[in-house]
């Protein structure tokens, strides 16, 4: 027996349509590079979304062309988030922080046709303007004053826009076609481009509205501190509009105060951001006690693992903290670390240690943990590689044949993240596969120890890498960054770390420097350092 049911596309356009007619008064705050603020409706939005749309179709767009941006978290991002998409164009948020060799390489790579950039970060484009074909930049004027002189060859946003004449039209759009795409932070190997349907990219802005995963809803005021170019801004601005919520967008301006300046002026009550963040805001309401009286918020936390000890501060706030785990592969969100019914009456102390896992797999995907011996059993001990799959995970690279190795044969992807399963069934990232460290045939999880490092009053981070040793193949040395006059030796580094772990687990050695190399987007670059201690001579 077949039921019939209708056929309906899920596209972006339907986001774009359903805030424009029943939330046109919703606003959007941008913060401008000068500070000033702007400021506007879901009603200017639908509208300008939809003249982008149409003046890149009278520039000459097609179906499946890709428009590049270079772009902060502000409206006229948000605008090329639903104008390129709904015109039948693919959204390729471009990555600012990387370098300028590296951006030419992926606008190249994903043949960009077009792009769309900030005024102040022309700088930037001029660094790679000579390696790059773009046919027409579009340049996105930044202050609240009027127009800017342009250069020869570039072109002004609002001008562009008004080649618009107002009436556009939806093309019939398969939900099966691309609406954007993003490029893997490349912490390994050459950056990997992930192509997302409008069905996948709706699916997964539904999941950030339900109650367990995100709850995203019309209440809210949601402030993505997150780059709106890393993975989607890992869908926040899409499920906001979709819900007509109130959205903050910080543009440039990441440091702690002028975002606590942002949640107390536009009573935000969802902020999404990495570990890295929230550690520097909760250093500066350290130390300007009485400065700031923050309000109730749920915190967003992804991109790497939170300490217990930043869960438990967020606590302090009065804050409720949730943490999504995935990868640009899975859209991101592929687990959440919700606290079951049955948990809610346990301590406090248990329940942040299950808000410090990885979490259960939200709706529609599936997660399995692998090691050589099949499946591994749900005891929270056994490692294995994690696997995914579902309706938002890649199913290949873009135009990247010789990678497909990434996927097992049954069609699975393979994240290279290592992790155990509870009883519960909550996975836990123990490492990603290059950075366990194999000791004498044990393995030492790198992430373990630097969680309980991070967790010392005085030590504001910490890596833990692999270096080689003569006797034991590989042994953990400590790297720390500690806080300032602060004086630590390893005896008591070890002792601090002794409760906690087998001594064979403890670092053989203790490495002070001033800060940690990072990537673009908050992650320890654990290669750069295992490369800096390649030639470290063990002592005796």
């Amino acid at each position: 027996m077949h039921g019939t049911m209708m056929h309906y596309p899920l596209t972006l356009s339907h986001s774009l349509e359903r805030a424009g007619k029943y939330f046109p008064n919703a606003e959007i705050v941008s913060r401008r590079p000068d500070h000033t603020l702007h400021r506007y409706t879901y009603a200017e939005l639908y509208r300008r979304s939809r003249a982008l749309a149409e003046a890149l179709q009278k520039a000459g767009m097609q179906r499946g062309d890709r428009v590049a941006t270079l772009m902060w978290n502000h409206h006229a991002h948000l605008e090329a988030y639903f104008g390129i998409p709904i015109a039948g164009g693919v959204l390729h948020t471009l990555n600012l922080r990387l370098a300028p060799t590296e951006i030419a390489y992926i606008a190249n790579h994903a043949q960009d046709r077009f792009l769309i950039v900030d005024d102040v970060l022309l700088p930037l484009y001029e660094k790679l303007k000579d390696s790059v074909r773009f046919e027409r930049v579009i340049v996105v004027g930044s202050s609240s004053g009027g127009e800017s002189k342009l250069e020869p060859g570039l072109e002004d946003y609002e001008n562009f826009l008004s080649t618009a004449s107002g009436n556009f039209r939806y093309p019939d759009l398969d939900e099966n076609e691309a609406a954007c795409m993003c490029y893997t932070s490349g912490t390994t190997g050459v950056p990997k481009g992930v192509v997302y349907t409008h069905r996948s990219v709706m699916l997964h802005t539904f999941l950030l509205t339900t109650v367990d995963n995100f709850g995203i809803c019309n209440a809210d005021t949601v402030l993505p501190i997150v780059s709106m170019f890393h993975v989607n801004g890992w869908g926040l601005s899409y499920a906001a509009t979709l819900v007509g919520a109130k959205q903050v967008l910080p543009g440039p301006h990441l440091k702690a105060e002028s975002l606590l300046e942002l949640c107390e002026r536009e009573t935000v009550t969802v902020a999404a951001g990495v570990p890295t963040v929230w550690h520097n805001i909760l250093e500066y309401l350290e130390k300007n006690p009485g400065r700031w009286n923050p309000r109730p918020m749920r915190i967003l936390i992804g991109g790497a693992a939170p300490s217990l000890s930043l869960i438990q501060k967020l606590r302090q706030q009065g804050w409720s903290m949730v943490q999504g785990w995935g990868l640009t592969e899975s859209s991101p969100q592929a687990t959440t670390s919700q606290i079951k019914a049955h948990m809610k009456n346990w301590s406090e102390e248990k329940q942040c240690e299950i808000k410090a896992q990885a979490g259960i797999p939200v709706p529609f995907v599936e997660r399995r943990v692998v090691n050589e011996d099949g499946e591994v059993p749900w005891d929270g001990q056994t490692m294995g590689e994690v696997q995914l799959r579902g309706p938002w995970v890649a199913a290949s690279y873009y135009n990247l044949p010789a990678e497909n190795d990434k996927w097992t044969q049954d069609g699975w992807f393979r994240t290279s993240d290592v992790g155990t399963i509870n009883a519960e069934g909550y996975l836990r990232i123990v490492d990603r596969t290059k950075d366990l460290i194999k000791s004498g045939g044990e393995w030492i999880s790198s992430v373990d120890l630097e969680n309980a490092l991070v967790a010392h009053p005085k030590i504001r981070e910490a890596a833990v890498i692999a270096v080689a040793h003569p006797k034991w193949q590989e042994r953990p040395v400590a790297v720390i960054v500690a806080d300032e006059g602060s004086r630590l030796s390893a005896e008591g580094l070890r002792e601090f770390l002794s409760p906690k772990f087998a001594k064979w687990q403890l670092p053989d050695a203790f490495v002070f420097v001033g800060e940690l190399p990072h990537t673009s987007t908050g992650k320890l670059l654990k290669a750069e350092l295992r490369r800096r201690f390649r030639d470290w001579k063990w002592e005796g």
